[in-house]
């Protein structure tokens, strides 16, 4: 009680301390337009969260769930402007297992997040605004399916809309990220257990007329809309849509990504032959497109207090990898000076875009000793399907 006092006191302070930015709801595409010209941006501090720390057991269980955690646009700049602002301590120093992805997709040093989710999730590079297929536009079957059809409970959840780039990639088969509508269709042709995030509009107000909600429904999905609702479900399979398209900004959105975390893992966890589960932290990335250092540092605070629900189950579970990594970095960002003590950091970014900075992996459980060094983005897809022992070969995808 005590704890989720001192929570709710942050997010509170957090708002009032940054009352003189503005922070509006984006549409689909609307984050990626630059609002701030000059591109130096500061952070005047705030109250800091307490972080736990976890020791990985050197008597791991055998590996049976792995946790993907994305923070979208999460850069070493970003990781460490959150660690200034919350004091010097994020629940990412848990981790001792660390390297370094390269990021660039098929057709441009630059990737954007369709190439670079299809990249975590299928272990193929393709072409900038893929979804789950190569570079001639022909489906690869990704990790979430793979474990869905070992029989292993899946889920994923998403700041932005369920069906933007990176949680789509988990779960779609389209060649361009622009079709919202068809990949929310495409949820209905899987088995996933668990999805939430925003995306209402492309569930239930489409040009075909369908209602994919009622008809998620008819599937014995429970579809919810609100976290407070999702939060008491216990069991069964859960669809939540939480907004119309990408969900508020910190401080706006309030407890979303870290009970949402908490739910799916207590409903995977019900399953006796595993699960895997993608948390996605979207809104670092929008924040890093219109360069404001606030919205970045709130945004990976919150995706940290989501990674420290993660790791406390995977520490106490002992069969369990959490792996947490970016798709790209986004701004270019650097940091000017920063201060410890009071939380300030000041920062700058070069442009309003993604960049070819290679981004860090951090790795926590059985198999984390897999996760250091240089790799491709692919690599880590292939080395996930690797510990859950899917083999690739024997599926094919039906679209």
């Amino acid at each position: 009680m005590k704890k989720q006092f001192k929570i709710l006191l942050y997010i509170l302070f957090s708002t009032l301390i940054i009352s003189c930015f503005a922070f509006a709801s984006f549409g689909q595409e609307e984050y990626k337009d630059l609002k701030n010209k000059d591109l130096k941006e500061l952070y005047p501090g705030g109250l800091f969260y307490e972080v736990e720390h976890y020791s990985q057991s050197k008597k791991s269980k055998q590996l049976k769930n792995i946790i993907l955690m994305i923070g979208d646009g999460m850069g070493l700049a970003q990781v460490y402007s959150a660690m200034t602002a919350n004091g010097g301590h994020l629940y990412l120093e848990n981790f001792r297992n660390i390297g370094f992805s390269r990021t660039y997709s098929s057709d441009n040093y630059i990737t954007d997040s369709a190439a670079g989710g299809t990249a975590l999730a299928t272990g193929v590079k393709t072409y900038n605004g893929a979804i789950g297929v190569d570079p001639d536009k022909k489906p690869v079957i990704n990790i979430r399916e793979l474990a869905e059809y070992k029989g292993l409970k899946t889920g994923i959840i998403s700041t932005s809309s369920i069906t933007h780039a990176t949680p789509a990639s988990f779960i779609a088969h389209v060649d361009s990220r622009g079709s919202y509508e068809d990949i929310a269709l495409d949820f209905l042709k899987t088995n996933i257990d668990v999805f939430i995030g925003g995306g209402i509009k492309n569930f239930e107000e489409r040009r075909d007329r369908r209602n994919l909600s009622q008809e998620l429904k008819d599937k014995s999905y429970q579809v919810l809309y609100t976290i407070e609702d999702i939060q008491k479900v216990k069991s069964g399979k859960l669809a939540g849509l939480t907004a119309q398209e990408h969900n508020k900004p910190m401080p706006e959105r309030g407890e979303m990504l870290v009970p949402a975390t908490q739910i799916a893992i207590n409903i995977l966890s019900q399953s006796k032959k595993g699960f895997f589960l993608m948390v996605e932290g979207s809104e670092i990335d929008f924040f890093g497109h219109r360069n404001s250092l606030p919205g970045v540092i709130l945004e990976t605070l919150d995706f940290d207090r989501a990674v420290g629900v993660a790791l406390k189950f995977a520490a106490y579970n002992r069969e369990t990898l959490v792996i947490v990594t970016a798709d790209h970095e986004t701004g270019g960002m650097s940091i000017n000076n920063g201060n410890y003590k009071t939380g300030e950091v000041s920062a700058i970014f070069t442009n309003g875009s993604h960049t070819g900075i290679t981004v860090p992996i951090f790795a926590f459980g059985p198999g984390a000793d897999l996760f250091t060094g240089f790799m491709e983005n692919i690599d880590i897809a292939k080395k996930m399907m690797i510990l859950l022992k899917v083999e690739k070969q024997n599926f094919s995808i039906k679209y």
